[in-house]
């Protein structure tokens, strides 16, 4: 990881609300999340967040490396319908070493609808892939 993060730097990103984006797409198994009305969901908003998160790291990834998420500490207070714009800005709060925290806020057209704290961490993905398939093997054995 390149040294080129410093608290302050900021991303945004915007996003226009389809109804696909909505609670009972989230889950559409769950018959509970199929009950709550069409607005856009919760995970699928921590996800706008991390992407903002995703794209501000990326000027200091090297080959070979990529990011995980390691935090999540956000609210989500106010409903967005389909078809409006939801806009995440990702400020860098905190840099640790290959751990990185930035403070989000996500807004729609009208207003704030979630904010808090998004934290990653910056991998080789050769060796968490093997770590994966290791675990993957591990649990294979376990279900035999």
């Amino acid at each position: 990881m390149l040294d080129i993060l410093r608290p302050g730097m900021s991303e945004m990103i915007e996003f226009d609300i389809s109804r696909e984006k909505t609670v009972p797409f989230l889950y559409p198994e769950s018959r509970e999340f199929q009950e709550i009305p069409e607005v856009f969901a919760t995970g699928y908003m921590v996800g706008l967040m991390e992407w903002c998160c995703i794209r501000s790291l990326a000027c200091a990834l090297e080959p070979g490396e990529g990011s995980l998420g390691t935090l999540i500490e956000v609210t989500h207070v106010a409903p967005t319908p389909p078809g409006a714009r939801v806009t995440v800005t990702a400020t860098v709060e905190e840099v640790a070493g290959r751990k990185i925290i930035w403070r989000v806020v996500a807004r729609d057209d009208l207003d704030v609808i979630g904010e808090g704290r998004i934290g990653r961490a910056v991998v080789r993905w050769e060796r968490f892939n093997q770590l994966v398939a290791e675990k993957k093997e591990k649990i294979a054995r376990l279900k035999e």
